[in-house]
């Protein structure tokens, strides 16, 4: 299926279907924001990444930071934090580049606030990007990584056929949510406690230690 530019969807918005359909439908169908310490943490770090007019080369390696994407064939379009371009001798999959002989391969790097994860949430986002390269220059990306600033380090990802038909399922489950239009019901987790929307997503939901010094207090006053 190829998507029309009416139906194209945020890609950033694939980490947040992996991590919470309910959050990511509150973002993007139901348009709520709320900022907490995280986010917050997560957006200075770009400030310091997202330059669309930043182009340099360090050692062998070309650097393009906020390079637009878009794939029609998963429906995303986005902005990729920085696409390293490094020099190879095999032109099968690389691009020629103007003022830079030789042939050169993609290699995509997401910035992302905290430390590395268990599961492929952060990894499904990297690789859409990926795809949307791919998509857009007629290439084949293997590898990339992702940069968490708590650790100050690169997690390599590899780009294998599970992890694309998670981004593919993933991709197709964020359309039909947003063509349906709903929002699907709470599920409160672990996950739910750094959440930025949970007072929104669930807001008459108290702890119990609240709850008695709330009710406590009516009472003795």
């Amino acid at each position: 299926m190829t998507y029309t530019e009416d139906d194209m969807l945020m890609l950033s918005g694939i980490q947040h279907f992996a991590y919470c359909p309910r959050q990511w439908a509150l973002i993007h169908i139901a348009q709520e924001w709320s900022d907490n310490r995280l986010t917050v943490e997560g957006q200075i770090l770009h400030t310091h990444v997202d330059d669309p007019f930043y182009r340099n080369k360090v050692g062998e390696v070309i650097c393009w930071r906020s390079l637009n994407i878009a794939s029609r064939e998963l429906g995303l379009y986005g902005v990729a934090d920085v696409v390293e371009l490094h020099p190879t001798q095999d032109n099968k999959n690389a691009i020629e580049i103007a003022d830079s002989s030789g042939w050169w391969q993609f290699f995509p790097v997401e910035y992302k606030h905290g430390k590395p994860k268990a599961d492929n949430i952060d990894a499904v986002q990297l690789c859409a990007q990926a795809m949307c390269l791919e998509e857009q220059y007629n290439v084949v990306i293997n590898n990339g990584a992702l940069y968490y600033g708590e650790t100050r380090r690169r997690e390599p990802v590899s780009f294998d056929k599970a992890l694309r038909a998670e981004v593919l399922s993933l991709a197709d489950a964020m359309h039909l949510t947003f063509k349906a239009g709903n929002i699907p019901l709470e599920e409160k987790n672990a996950k739910c406690r750094n959440c930025s929307l949970k007072d929104i997503c669930m807001p008459g939901l108290k702890s119990a230690r609240a709850y008695l010094k709330t009710e406590l207090y009516e009472e003795t006053t």
